[in-house]
């Protein structure tokens, strides 16, 4: 028997040390839980840590997951830009611009897109900062384009401030804030700001535009608690660092206080932000230090503990992953 010898060509495979290239890689991970109630056992592991999956942005915002595509959407608003990521390819710009169309977006600080949703079509939705309004990308997920058609630019005749966070009913009917932080000073004070107050509205499927409150001072984060009848509202005001209620069945819509942090946040970083709440009615909301975690009756259950301010949290869809844009990096926590 005669035999042969094959040579073999051994390889060595060069991997980049990039934390955002591969799912099987490890990621840096930053931040810790404090618990504050037995209850947090059953929503997130004491021990769990915040991977890094990307990084490098000048303030990162509107994180979205889009399940059909399996990818994270996020604002860099200084930049105009949004990027997605994706386990495979790490970050990479999705569309750019993507809140300022005009021809001089840098005399604002933070001219790009926000607020990040879909609609009930699946098609992409954005709070654009430098535009002053709610917009629809007009072209497909999978081709982005700087298309947009308006659904919301104006209230009373007079532009929105810049459109910052919103979400959607069941029925289809679109709410969003409207703060003052896509305005060249980012004040209320600013000579282009056209009305007199900071409101949160809701546009109804044909068109027409109704403010809810103008009793928020700096209304941002939004989302709805479980039977979408009312809404939990971030007030990024560090004179009044609270979480507000709307309720929707009310003849009158007042907000109705959930949670203040104005006592708490004092040496800490960040300010109520973006929100989300999961199908359980915990409450998932940037805030100072880090993201609080509530239950439904405002009883904080813990916190993810973060060195630098958080300005949105994005849940999957499986509501077992959740991702936090924490200033200039996108963070990801397993959750139970």
């Amino acid at each position: 028997m005669k035999l042969t010898f094959i040579p073999c060509i051994l390889i060595t495979v060069f991997t980049c040390n990039n934390p955002q290239q591969s799912e099987q890689m490890t990621y840096d991970t930053t931040g810790s839980i404090e618990r504050y109630d037995a209850a947090l056992d059953a929503v997130i592991d004491s021990s769990a840590k915040a991977e890094i999956i990307a990084e490098g942005f000048a303030w990162s915002e509107g994180p979205l997951w889009v399940e059909s595509e399996q990818m994270l959407l996020f604002s860099d608003v200084p930049t105009n830009t949004i990027y997605k990521w994706t386990a495979d390819k790490g970050s990479e710009v999705y569309l750019k611009p993507s809140g300022d169309t005009g021809d001089n977006p840098n005399r604002r600080k933070e001219p790009g897109s926000n607020g990040l949703l879909l609609d009930d079509l699946g098609n992409l939705v954005l709070c654009q900062h430098g535009n002053r309004q709610v917009a629809r990308m007009d072209t497909p997920l999978q081709q982005p384009k700087s298309n947009f058609i308006s659904l919301a630019d104006k209230y009373d005749n007079k532009r929105f401030n810049s459109p910052n966070d919103a979400v959607y009913n069941k029925e289809g009917d679109l709410f969003f804030t409207d703060p003052p932080y896509g305005l060249p000073t980012q004040r209320d004070d600013d000579p282009e700001k056209e009305l007199p107050f900071n409101g949160v509205y809701k546009v109804k499927q044909n068109g027409e535009i109704i403010l809810l409150t103008d009793q928020i001072s700096k209304p941002n984060g939004i989302a709805f608690f479980p039977g979408g009848q009312k809404l939990l509202i971030g007030n990024s005001d560090p004179n009044a660092a609270d979480w507000y209620i709307l309720d929707l069945t009310d003849s009158v819509v007042t907000p109705k206080l959930f949670y203040s942090s104005t006592n708490e946040r004092d040496g800490l970083p960040g300010l109520p932000d973006g929100l989300k709440i999961d199908s359980n009615g915990i409450v998932y909301a940037s805030g100072p230090g880090g993201v609080w975690i509530f239950d439904s009756t405002a009883k904080v259950l813990g916190k993810i503990v973060l060195d630098e301010a958080a300005s949105n949290v994005a849940l999957s869809t499986d509501e077992k992953t959740l991702y936090i844009t924490n200033t200039g990096k996108v963070l990801r926590v397993s959750l139970k």
